[in-house]
């Protein structure tokens, strides 16, 4: 017979599995008799898992939503993080049924509270399409932050911030992850504009700015977020004419580089950007096109000297033999 430690985490594991057992089915799947499996029980309800019961023959459990989450473990930032990993893994390939069934296991324990976070998290956000990496490092979110936007998002209560050391009233509509950076599509109550707002840059203050009545949005979010930063939100932007029509560019990039204008002598203008000078230029030489940068200057001096280097490596050395 296991230990008792490994029998009620097996014993739990079957709980989790299926959502209704009797106790005559749990006794006979770990081994042991209806009266330990009562005792079993009773041991996890000691440590705050709310298995709940129905009196009858042999009786019946099931695992609730507890009012405080097992000590086991993971405190509420934590569980909502390992709850939002878990739903990301799901889109991976190879990962949809373990992660779906991971997922599935820890909600049935969240407690309310909890739930209502990591629901308002869901709702309130989505994915863009990822272009290419970058040699800059990623921007540190608090997940309290994204916890206080997706929370404002459901209940409809307007934000007051700083924006890059601006004071700013925010409608937010939507929260989306892209590029390895998390974005509040918003509505900014001075003007109406709707804006990509970089959360990294976003500073909250308290109170907020008072409840609101959400307008619609005109359009997809996440596809908004994505033109706009290609457009206004790179630490860099370029302006970049390339020997080829704006249908070969178009069938040539992904929809998250930027936007392609075409110009009358047939070649076209990527208007473009990225996290840094060197992010761009590689991605620029991966195009397998001729291009001539208009903007920004440091571009074109980067691109310069990596020319050079790049003319250095492909030189002939000379060998020299002994004798």
């Amino acid at each position: 017979m296991a230990t008792t430690s490994a029998r009620l985490l097996a014993l739990l594991g079957l709980l989790q599995s299926r959502a209704d057992w009797s106790g005559p089915e749990l006794a006979q799947r770990l081994g042991v008799s209806d009266r330990t499996i009562r005792n079993d029980v009773a041991r996890l309800r000691d440590l705050d898992y709310p298995v709940h019961a129905v009196r009858g023959p042999g009786g019946r459990y099931r695992l609730g939503a507890g009012a405080t989450l097992p000590p086991l473990l993971l405190d509420d930032d934590e569980a909502v993080a390992v709850a939002v990993g878990l739903r990301a893994a799901t889109g991976m390939a190879g990962f949809e049924e373990t992660g779906t069934r991971a997922l599935t296991k820890l909600e049935q324990v969240l407690p309310d509270r909890l739930r209502r976070r990591l629901t308002a998290l869901r709702d309130a956000t989505s994915a863009g399409p990822v272009n290419t990496d970058s040699n800059v490092e990623d921007p540190v979110v608090e997940a309290s932050l994204l916890n206080d936007l997706a929370a404002a998002i459901r209940d409809q209560q307007a934000l007051r911030c700083d924006y890059r050391e601006e004071r700013t009233e925010i409608e937010p509509h939507h929260v989306v992850s892209w590029q390895r950076r998390w974005y509040l599509v918003g509505r900014d109550r001075a003007t109406g504009t709707w804006l990509p707002y970089r959360v990294d840059w976003l500073r909250l203050r308290t109170p907020g700015a008072g409840r609101f009545t959400p307008q619609p949005f005109p359009g997809d979010p996440t596809e908004f977020v994505v033109r706009e930063v290609a457009r206004t939100g790179w630490a860099v932007h370029a302006r970049i004419v390339l020997e080829a029509s704006a249908d070969e560019v178009l069938a040539r990039i992904n929809p998250a580089v930027g936007t392609v204008e075409p110009l009358p002598d047939g070649r076209s203008v990527l208007v473009t950007g990225g996290d840094s000078l060197e992010t761009v230029a590689v991605w620029t030489g991966m195009l397998g096109l001729d291009f001539t940068i208009e903007e920004p200057p440091e571009l074109v001096g980067h691109v310069r000297e990596l020319a050079e280097r790049y003319a250095r490596a492909a030189a002939p050395r000379r060998v020299v033999r002994d004798g």
